[in-house]
C-alpha cells in the first residue's frame, strides 16, 4: 500500500473496515492458530503441505491486519455536504450529451463500486465534480474522451 497517499473514507466505509479488522483479529486469527496446531500434528513439517498453507495464510491474514490498522490510523472521514459535492456526497448528475440523470455516491477510492453508483474520488467524473455546486456544468475528460455534465442535486 502506498503510505503517503491520502486515504479518504466515509463514515460507513470507516465502521466496514473497523468491523473487518475486528473479525480478522477475534475469529479469523484463531481459526488460523487451530489450522497450524492441527497441521503441526501431523508429524514431520518439512513434508507437511498442509503446515505451509496454514502459515501462508496466517501470514497474509497478519498483512491484512496490518494494511486495515494502517488505513484506519491514517484515514480522514468525509460525510459530504450540501453545498458542494465532497467525498460521501449523493449526487444527481445530467450528462449534457445524452440528456440522462445518474445518481452517484462519492466515495474514497477503498469503497469505489460502480455496480451500486459507488463512485471514487479519484475517478474521472469524481476528480471533476469535487467541489462543484448544484447548476454548474463541468468538462470531464475521461480515457474514454471528453463530455460534460451538469450537477442537479447534491443531497
Amino acid at each position: 500500500m502506498e503510505k503517503n497517499k491520502e486515504i479518504v473514507l466515509t463514515s460507513a466505509g470507516y465502521k466496514e473496515l473497523e468491523e473487518e479488522l475486528k473479525n480478522l483479529k477475534l475469529n479469523k486469527r484463531t481459526e488460523v492458530v487451530e489450522a497450524i496446531k492441527e497441521a503441526r500434528s501431523h508429524g514431520d513439517l518439512s513434508e507437511n503441505s498442509e503446515y505451509d498453507a496454514a502459515r501462508d495464510e496466517q501470514a497474509q491474514l497478519e498483512a491484512r491486519i496490518q494494511e486495515l490498522e494502517y488505513k484506519l490510523e491514517h484515514a480522514t472521514i468525509s460525510d459530504g455536504g450540501k453545498d458542494k459535492v465532497a467525498v460521501g456526497s449523493t449526487v444527481t448528475v445530467l450528462y449534457v450529451d445524452d440528456n440522462e440523470e445518474v445518481e452517484y455516491k462519492i466515495v474514497g477510492g477503498l469503497e469505489a463500486d460502480p455496480f451500486e453508483n459507488k463512485i471514487s474520488n479519484e475517478s474521472p467524473i469524481g476528480q471533476a465534480i469535487i467541489g462543484a455546486k448544484v447548476g454548474d456544468v463541468i468538462a470531464v475528460t475521461s480515457p474514454n474522451g471528453s463530455y460534460n455534465v451538469k450537477i442537479v442535486k447534491i443531497a
